[in-house]
């Protein structure tokens, strides 16, 4: 227990870190934001439709412009993240901008002790799962909190990807779980690798398989499980962009899957 502290303590130090660099960055863009940008990508667009009217829950949310551009096409949306950083930022935001959302402070897996609801969907996206400790509890919050008929959708990272070194060149990472993290040292980060900034990071890492069974023995039935040879962010050094909005790995193009995208149902 103390180590599970120290990971969580340092990672939420990270992120509130992270957020005052990614608020100022290109790859958040927050200034198109603010003049009306819809900051999710084509992949969940197209996949997650018909949420005006809908309650939403966005687990790990960080400053919001995700939860917040879908409170712009009509959901109803709860965010969580632990960073304080963040969740001050996205409170900030949602007043400035006069969108309406609620924006929770927790640790994941203390949720249950500040929120009783359900919700008609739960949403989660890009570069999560590596601060995910255990899939088995993660998938279990996400079934307590859909209503029945209620959906989970993610778009994700790849765990292939996360099996790469820095430079895109070599496999350097595992691609099974193991339940002591990987700890290493954060130097900028991915939205600015060149800030001066650096600090402790603790991730875990899952494959497609554990994410999948996880789900499905928390009592969710999986609709599909697609994977995609591109991302739609350009968040890695070593990508480069093979066609408008597309980026695939420098030394190979479209040889590996880079996101995944998972639809599920509470039964």
């Amino acid at each position: 227990m103390d180590d599970m502290k120290k990971y969580i303590e340092t990672n939420r130090s990270l992120w509130d870190g992270w957020t005052e660099i990614n608020k100022n960055s290109d790859l958040y863009d927050l200034e198109s934001f603010k003049a009306g940008k819809n900051r999710l990508k084509s992949i969940e667009l197209e996949e997650l439709t018909g949420v005006s009217g809908k309650t939403m829950l966005h687990l790990m949310c960080h400053f919001g412009m995700d939860t917040m551009s879908w409170a712009r096409m009509g959901a109803k949306v709860t965010g969580i993240d632990f960073s304080p950083e963040a969740i001050s930022l996205a409170r900030s935001l949602s007043e400035e901008l006069n969108i309406p959302a609620r924006f929770i402070e927790t640790e994941l897996y203390n949720l249950p002790k500040v929120l009783d609801e359900k919700f008609d969907i739960v949403f989660t996206s890009y570069g999560v799962k590596a601060w995910v400790r255990d899939t088995g509890k993660w998938a279990e919050l996400i079934a307590r909190y859909l209503k029945p008929g209620g959906i989970f959708y993610m778009v994700e990272f790849h765990p292939i990807l996360g099996m790469f070194d820095d430079d895109g060149e070599k496999l350097e990472y595992p691609y099974f779980y193991s339940p002591e993290p990987i700890k290493y040292v954060a130097e900028g980060n991915y939205a600015d690798p060149d800030h001066d900034f650096k600090h402790d990071a603790y991730e875990w890492f899952h494959s497609l398989g554990e994410i999948v069974t996880a789900l499905i023995s928390s009592g969710l039935g999986i609709d599909y499980l697609h994977e995609f040879p591109y991302s739609p962010t350009n968040c890695c050094s070593f990508f480069t962009e093979h066609s408008p909005g597309k980026y695939v790995i420098k030394n190979y193009p479209n040889l590996v899957p880079l996101v995944f995208s998972i639809r599920a149902t509470r039964k």
